[in-house]
């Protein structure tokens, strides 16, 4: 993903973020975190609103949060809500992940995968050396 920047359009550039660090961001801030991922994800130029790309990388490697004693799955509240401005806004999201379609609704749920068949477009490694430093 970090490859596609340099390949795609400077208005489609996305902010990286791996998803253990909003789940860190989570646990410090609470669920601001969660709308600064979506209903707060927007750039202002001008009069323009523009929605933030962002690519969650590594999703599964976190874990369900608690803030204050109420447990959250934090990156599955950020999918939903970000489906629902894909829809309205075309808000675009990306994400990387080494699970399967069975293993993400088992940890996610079958509402947020049947979003990400709509919101994403798979590409798939048989299996790949991690790059990242």
């Amino acid at each position: 993903m970090n490859l596609m920047r340099y390949i795609s359009a400077a208005f489609t550039h996305h902010i990286m973020i791996s998803c253990r660090d909003v789940s860190f961001q989570f646990i410090r801030e609470g669920y601001s975190v969660i709308q600064k991922y979506s209903t707060e994800s927007f750039r202002f130029r001008g009069s323009l609103k523009e929605p933030k790309i962002y690519c969650f990388d590594d999703l599964g490697v976190e874990n369900n949060l608690k803030y204050y004693g109420n447990e959250c799955n934090v990156m599955a509240e950020i999918l939903l809500s970000r489906y629902d401005l894909f829809i309205s806004q075309d808000m675009r999201t990306h994400i990387t992940t080494n699970l399967n379609s069975t293993e993400i609704e088992t940890i996610y749920g079958n509402r947020v995968r049947s979003r990400m068949r709509k919101m994403f477009n798979l590409i798939s490694f048989e299996s790949t050396i991690d790059k990242r430093k």
